[in-house]
């Protein structure tokens, strides 16, 4: 990693809080585990691999409908996803955040779920460090290092940015688009089917655990056929975490 790129990107960031940020949140990524050398420089929307695996992935940035629904459906299957709350969830339904952290991975999904390519380096690097401040006081736990851009609107100098800071860009294979809900033309069986239609080796699936104001959740609704579908075809579904290294 780039040094003097480091220095401007924290440099900028202190200018845009006005103080010094919590030093526990700058220094998570690179005293934690870390994610592997290949998956920085780009945005990764699926894990480098011949294996027959896939990630579940669920962001976490308006309400809470559906997380019941998933954690328990998760804990019967005694499977493990990654949740990407935003600050914002973290600070508002702090007992949700820590019931996802009670069993799995954490990672950060900006604070205020702004466009970042609308954002200075400083502003980014504020948006992470204060997701980063809060989903810790949230949930207790230790936050992953790994960023997913709101609206997977990713650029390469924000991907940098974000980089710069210690966190991979992980974004997704396919989104199911069950956040869309009914009223977005979305259906459970529509939620289920686009999964399917994605899975490959290393396949990332990106679901949402909120609804679309009327507090259905089709994600949460089609999970159980999401994860029996891939397991019928022969695919593991795997935790996050256990790609990240300490080396």
């Amino acid at each position: 990693m780039d040094v003097g790129r480091r220095a401007v990107v924290m440099a900028a960031a202190l200018a845009a809080a006005g103080s010094l940020p919590d030093p526990h949140a700058l220094a998570a990524p690179a005293a934690g585990p870390r994610p592997p050398a290949a998956w920085f420089g780009d945005e990764i929307r699926r894990i480098p691999t011949t294996r027959k695996i896939v990630a579940l992935t669920f962001n976490a940035a308006w309400d809470e409908a559906g997380i019941e629904t998933v954690l328990t459906e998760l804990r019967r299957r005694k499977l493990a996803a990654t949740f990407f709350p935003t600050g914002r969830f973290a600070e508002s339904r702090p007992a949700a955040v820590r019931a996802m952290a009670a069993a799995h991975g954490l990672g950060n999904h900006s604070h205020t779920h702004p466009y970042f390519d609308d954002l200075t380096t400083g502003e980014r690097s504020r948006e992470v460090q204060r997701a980063d401040t809060a989903i810790r006081r949230a949930s207790g736990a230790e936050p992953l290092p790994l960023f997913r851009f709101p609206y997977s609107a990713t650029a390469p100098d924000s991907i940098a940015d974000v980089n710069d800071l210690g966190y991979a860009a992980i974004e997704f294979t396919q989104d199911t688009n069950g956040y869309l809900g009914p009223q977005g033309g979305m259906s459970v069986d529509r939620a289920v089917q686009r999964a399917v239609d994605a899975l490959a080796p290393g396949a990332i699936l990106q679901m949402h655990v909120g609804s679309n104001g009327d507090g259905v959740v089709l994600d949460a609704l089609a999970l159980p056929r999401i994860i029996d579908a891939a397991q019928r075809q022969g695919y593991e579904i795997i935790d996050l975490r256990t790609l990240l290294t300490r080396d």
